[in-house]
């Protein structure tokens, strides 16, 4: 059973859907003890970091996520759920993370040596394996879909990394059994439904 944490934001009938279709057995909610029990959890999220992180705590949702780590059950951070891993974001502010990975969410700049680069960085790009790992096993070079205005800064936690106004920023990253992908891989087509297969089988 994959749990995927329902705090209120996120894709979750996208993400949910999509394991529908690889034929795992998953589940939408915001119960802890279900989490908990679960054989792998997905942590969904979209717009603003503040709101996700202030409601992620308000569920008590911290708490959960540190005894998933010490039950060593695999977890997948997607988009904002995986910026809320990081220290800390200046998104409208400066707001703490969850400090699981380490670095900081920092906007990209919309002008770069006179080219101008729309923000949020929105469509498909490439992400680049820098570092061999099971969930993005046979997705290396390929392209995924992405919307967001914020990027990591460089990260010890890196696993890929994608070219974006300028910068290379990590586009997935993993601590131990916690991972997180920048992108959406429930939008992601058949590369995106790889890395959730890949997730599944763990």
């Amino acid at each position: 059973m994959i749990a995927i944490m329902n705090y209120g934001i996120g894709n979750l009938f996208s993400v949910k859907n999509a394991l529908d279709y690889l034929g795992y057995e998953s589940v939408i909610t915001s119960d802890k003890d279900e989490i908990l029990k679960a054989d792998k959890v997905i942590l969904p999220g979209v717009g603003a970091f503040e709101d996700a992180i202030n409601t992620f705590k308000k569920y008590g949702f911290d708490e959960v996520l540190n005894e998933l780590i010490k039950k060593n059950t695999y977890v997948l951070g997607i988009c904002v759920g995986m910026q809320l891993l990081f220290e800390r974001s200046y998104e409208y502010g400066t707001h703490d993370g969850l400090k699981i990975v380490d670095g900081e969410m920092v906007k990209f700049d919309s002008y770069v040596d006179g080219k101008k680069y729309p923000v949020p960085h929105m469509g498909w790009n490439q992400i680049k394996v820098t570092k061999d790992n099971e969930l993005l096993k046979g997705v290396d070079l390929k392209d995924v879909y992405f919307v967001h205005s914020y990027h990591g800064t460089k990260s010890s936690c890196e696993i890929a990394s994608t070219n974006y106004a300028g910068v290379d920023f990590p586009s997935a990253v993993r601590k131990g059994n916690v991972f997180g992908v920048q992108f959406h891989p429930e939008k992601s087509g058949e590369v995106g439904l790889q890395i959730l297969k890949n997730f599944g089988e763990l």
